[in-house]
């Protein structure tokens, strides 16, 4: 029996991006292990992907095309040749693009986070086509938006130097089950006398095992680090000397921050005046004594009306103390702007016809767009929908409007994926992908600095196929004779990093391959000295380009649309706030239908507190009804004070077909958008809960 090591990479949707050792013996994935030597990784993954093998050789494996032959949405299919499969989807693109080719719409997100299967063919594709345009904003786009006016781009602090962080604030996220090597080095920090404290509505796992754990109602953040500056500035724990040479704006952010006094602040997110004051003098003395504060924060806190400039106020903290002089200080959000991508190479833009700009749709809102007729506002109504990487009948907000609209009969639907997902079962023709054990593919990272190259490790199983070869085939069935729809996955792997870019000069495709990983070049302490990635070239509390684009330029609170305190009439129905963070063992609705994963999970629960269950007569273990005017759906109850009172917290994201009354969280969920960023908001929700009989 043979046996060899390939390089390969994670390829979801998480910071840590691993590196990885896959064991194959004969052929055959016999085991997926961490690189010990890559210095994110360490040897250590995550629950999930230490079964990837499990996932790749499941049982329930699409490995075939298939067409559909029942109703949509009741997932009956028989198996077709690939030419069948092509044929029709060619056939059916080209009668839709003839009239208009704005009526067909790719749908997709991180499924895979590959530049090649996600960011390369397929675009190219679409741009031949003059399709319409995703705006990917399912995820992350309303606290990106907020960081960018502030701090110019998503780069910031390097996770390698937490551990030398003396204070550090786990603002909106769960390392240990979304972040687990950032929580390693956490864990070293605080072993070494680090303090920390997390920031959450809901006490995670995360925040059981930090020093301090501050319960503020969902939605206001961005109240809590104005609270903080106002401290901040009134009791002079502030870096002068940094303020003057590297931020814009001072005075301007010096008196809004003064009409935010601990007071007004605990009484909107719910906490202590002491709980502010606290927080505030222990990072700003933390600082002041010359030690490295550190944030750490994620994009729970931005899934909310006021996200993206929760997320803004909260990257101004930093210059205000000066955090941003030690390479264990400042803030992490996102470090994915790092990377000096060839987006050009890898889309081709320039495929896109000739003065034309195709519209755009937002993925936030696919349930009403699916819905919408032709008018002159909306144009073309969407005939045709390509999906990948993405399974949005379970994903997106208001979920029974996203299943109406993938339900319409006259809507031609091609899915591509691992297994039948919720949304595989709308499909009219459904493709087998390959999972990342089988393809090629190179990857930057949003929570490290690495470049990464996966190998495939195994030939596809079946009759799978990589999303870049699946659209090559498409391309060619639609005539596109265009050099670069011939391109091989290496080919394009190796235009996928600038390297005319000092941050990746030593880029080389083939030794990527080798090597697995190489770090880009960057200083330790980004922004030690200034140089942010703004017009001014500093910190921006006070933004022009927030005033140009009719937003307050200056940090400010937004209320959520929905809450006690700022809907108190729909409060009256629906008096629960409702959040849904992501369950340890799923990575959106990814590993879902892993056996194991799932048995570790259970079912679909609701923590709620003991007050809130006792006075609607709940108790442990029965199963409720959640529900508002959007709709509903069930889960057990779990009694808890994890959830602080007046908040009940739905671990997800099931697939429906999983859930007894084949319903998910997001029956309940809003399509109403951000401040910034046109982001769904996800966890600004009131519901009700109520026993279900038996």
């Amino acid at each position: 029996m043979t046996s060899t090591i390939v390089r390969a990479v994670c390829p979801h949707d998480c910071p840590d991006t691993c590196a990885l050792h896959v064991t194959v013996k004969d052929g055959i994935a016999a085991d997926v292990k961490g690189d010990p030597e890559h210095p994110t990784t360490a040897g250590v993954l995550c629950t999930k992907v230490s079964r990837y093998t499990e996932r790749t050789y499941h049982k329930d494996r699409l490995l075939f095309p298939q067409k559909r032959v029942g109703k949509k949405g009741e997932g009956k299919f028989e198996r077709i040749s690939w030419d069948e499969a092509l044929d029709t989807i060619a056939s059916r693109l080209k009668t839709i693009a003839a009239k208009d080719p704005e009526a067909i719409l790719p749908y997709s997100y991180a499924g895979t986070m590959g530049l090649l299967q996600s960011d390369s063919m397929p675009h190219r594709f679409f741009n031949k086509l003059g399709a319409s345009f995703l705006d990917r904003t399912i995820c992350a786009s309303a606290g990106g938006a907020g960081y960018k006016y502030t701090i110019g781009a998503k780069v910031g602090t390097d996770t390698e130097h937490a551990q030398d962080a003396k204070l550090i604030l786990i603002w909106g996220g769960n390392p240990i089950a979304s972040n687990l090597h950032l929580w390693m080095r956490v864990q070293e920090a605080k072993r070494k006398g680090a303090r920390l404290i997390a920031i959450d509505p809901y006490r995670s796992l995360t925040a059981e095992k930090c020093h301090q754990h501050i319960a503020l109602l969902p939605g206001t953040d961005g109240a809590l680090a104005l609270g903080i500056m106002h401290v901040l500035i009134a009791e002079d724990l502030l870096d002068h000397d940094y303020i003057a040479q590297y931020t814009l704006g001072f005075e301007q952010l010096k008196q809004r921050a003064l009409e935010w006094p601990p007071e007004r602040v605990a009484e909107t997110c719910g906490i202590t005046v002491a709980e502010v004051t606290g927080l505030a003098r222990e990072y700003g003395a933390t600082a002041k004594r010359g030690e490295p504060v550190m944030i750490r924060t994620n994009y729970g806190l931005q899934r909310v009306r006021g996200g993206g400039m929760a997320v803004r106020n909260i990257a101004c903290l930093p210059a205000l103390v000066g955090a941003w002089r030690h390479a264990a200080g400042g803030v992490q959000l996102s470090v994915s702007e790092s990377f000096p991508k060839n987006l050009q190479a890898l889309q081709r833009p320039d495929l896109l016809p000739a003065g034309k700009y195709p519209r755009t749709i937002n993925m936030s809102t696919i349930g009403n767009d699916l819905l919408r007729e032709s008018s002159p506002e909306f144009g073309p109504q969407i005939q045709a929908l390509i999906v990948y990487n993405s399974n949005p009948v379970a994903v997106a907000p208001e979920s029974g409007v996203v299943a109406q609209g993938f339900a319409r009969e006259d809507l031609f639907t091609v899915v591509l994926e691992h297994f039948q997902t919720d949304t595989a079962d709308y499909a009219d023709i459904l493709l087998p992908a390959t999972t990342q054990l089988e393809h090629t593919d190179i990857h930057g990272a949003y929570g490290h600095l690495y470049m990464m190259a996966n190998n495939p490790a195994i030939a596809p199983l079946g009759e799978s196929k990589p999303n870049t070869e699946i659209f090559r085939l498409i391309a060619q069935r639609m005539g596109f004779t265009d050099p670069c729809f011939f391109e091989t996955d290496d080919e394009i792997a190796a235009q996928a990093f600038k390297t005319s870019d000092e941050r990746a000069v030593h880029f080389d495709w083939s030794s990527l391959k080798k090597t697995g990983w190489a770090k880009l070049k960057l200083p330790d302490a980004p922004f030690a000295h200034g140089n942010f990635p703004t017009p001014s070239g500093k910190c921006e509390f006070y933004s022009a380009r927030m005033q140009q684009d009719g937003l307050d330029p200056l940090p400010a609170y937004i209320p959520p649309y929905e809450s006690v305190a700022s809907n108190p009439s729909l409060a009256q129905r629906y008096p629960l706030a409702m959040i849904s963070p992501p369950a340890r063992n799923f990575l959106n609705t990814s590993f879902v239908n892993v056996q194991s994963l799932r048995d570790t999970e259970g079912e679909p629960h609701l923590d709620m507190h003991p007050v809130d269950a006792a006075a609607r007569g709940i108790a442990q273990g029965d199963q409720v009804r959640i529900f508002n005017d959007r709709g509903s759906f069930v889960a057990v109850v779990r009694v808890t004070e994890k959830a602080r009172a007046g908040l009940v917290v739905g671990l997800s994201i099931w697939w429906k077909k999983f859930a007894s009354d084949f319903k998910n969280v997001n029956e309940v969920t809003s399509q109403q958008l951000t401040d910034m960023g046109r982001a769904p908001t996800f966890y600004d929700v009131l519901v009700q809960v109520e026993k279900q009989a038996q």
